[in-house]
């Protein structure tokens, strides 16, 4: 009787304490024993840990959030690695074609080893170009007719002047058009500076290369920087990428062992215009005279886009392994042909078809941009 009214007494009693001896007596059952702190100083002073830590994880989240900031503008400014695919070009001290009877010069002699591109510039590579550093474009780098004529479209331009955006129409692969002399510097500049994202300055696209410092016209006297990591091709790099090929005529050279070809094919005879379906050799993209190469028809349509993939014509690359350095578009060179204003333009393109031969050699005012004009870059 005595031990249940005191295990009664210290179970109504309200001291943790009293509690804590009743449980060391066996007076009650631990299973009996609420929390033993459930007071109110300890609870409310796990509260306000409680709190505090909120709040302190209410502050790191924003630290962490600013930083992610920092770090994604931080990497939007970084150098981006180029992506031109290039092609060797070696041979290192080859002669001049000496065949080429009908121009009084003769071209194609480089006496060291360089690079060129595969292809020439895409839509795609220009429109990341244009996205990097034209978002304002006091240089003119956009032509608006790259989205309007619909035969070579192209890329689109979107926004104000300041915020302005770029994307590409149709397939990125094609070649760009609309782009003047002093646009392929610029382009070669932003290479050579491993393609920073900014203001059209002398970090992104004033120098590099080149030595622009915002000229747009005239520039015949504008050169080659020393040290160019990325150019527009010499008349003499483009020519042997295009047509020297060092293979004896009985290793499947030129006929003649003259080293030089026609046609950048590999072919002295006219190419064909046809695409496929299998890869046939001696292709390119031009007008044949009995019609274009994409639609086979001589009748013109406004609404057609006559610019093909750099690499349809798979059977037809060049000795070096370049593709369309004949048909698809004209291509910038560095030459300067006096006493007209101009620089040289090599290859044909795919609006006319009596162009392609090696001996043809036309140029045009660098600041000249139409439907038929592109280029590809060059690099040590």
């Amino acid at each position: 009787m005595l031990l249940y009214m005191a295990r009664t007494r210290f179970l109504k009693s309200k001291s943790a304490s009293a509690q804590l001896v009743a449980l060391f007596m066996g007076l009650i059952a631990p299973a009996a024993v609420p929390d033993l702190l459930p007071d109110a100083e300890a609870s409310s002073r796990d509260k306000r840990t409680i709190r505090k830590l909120k709040k302190q994880n209410r502050g790191l989240r924003k630290t962490v959030n600013s930083l992610r900031a920092q770090l994604t503008a931080a990497r939007a400014q970084l150098p981006k690695p180029s992506i031109i695919e290039m092609v060797k070009v070696g041979n290192v001290g080859n002669a001049a074609d000496a065949g080429n009877t009908t121009d009084p010069n003769v071209y194609g002699a480089v006496n060291y080893e360089y690079s060129i591109g595969k292809y020439e510039v895409s839509l795609a590579q220009y429109t990341r170009f244009l996205n990097a550093v034209a978002a304002s474009d006091p240089n003119g780098l956009y032509n608006p007719n790259m989205a309007t004529n619909l035969r070579i479209a192209g890329i689109e331009r979107s926004g104000e002047n300041g915020e302005y955006t770029y994307s590409v129409i149709g397939s990125g692969n094609r070649p760009v058009t609309y782009v003047s002399w002093f646009d392929a510097a610029r382009y070669c500049n932003w290479e050579h500076n491993e393609c920073p994202t900014g203001v059209q300055d002398a970090s992104t696209t004033e120098r590099g290369a080149y030595t622009l410092d915002g000229a747009i016209t005239g520039g015949l006297d504008i050169t080659r920087n020393p040290g160019a990591k990325y150019w527009i091709p010499s008349e003499n790099e483009w020519y042997k990428a295009a047509f020297h090929d060092p293979r004896l005529a009985a290793d499947g050279g030129p006929p003649g062992n003259d080293f030089y070809w026609l046609y950048s094919t590999m072919s002295d005879t006219v190419p064909g215009n046809d695409i496929g379906p299998l890869p046939l050799a001696n292709q390119a993209n031009y007008n044949d005279g009995s019609g274009y190469s994409v639609t086979q028809s001589l009748i013109e349509d406004p609404n057609q886009n006559y610019l093909t993939d750099g690499g349809s014509y798979e059977g037809s690359a060049g000795p070096y392994g370049t593709f369309d350095q004949g048909g698809n578009v004209w291509e910038w060179n560095d030459a300067v042909t006096p006493p007209i204003v101009s620089r040289g333009l090599r290859g044909g393109a795919w609006d006319v078809g009596y162009i392609l031969r090696s001996s043809n050699r036309p140029s045009d005012a660098p600041d000249s941009e139409f439907s038929i004009i592109g280029f590809r870059v060059a690099s040590p």
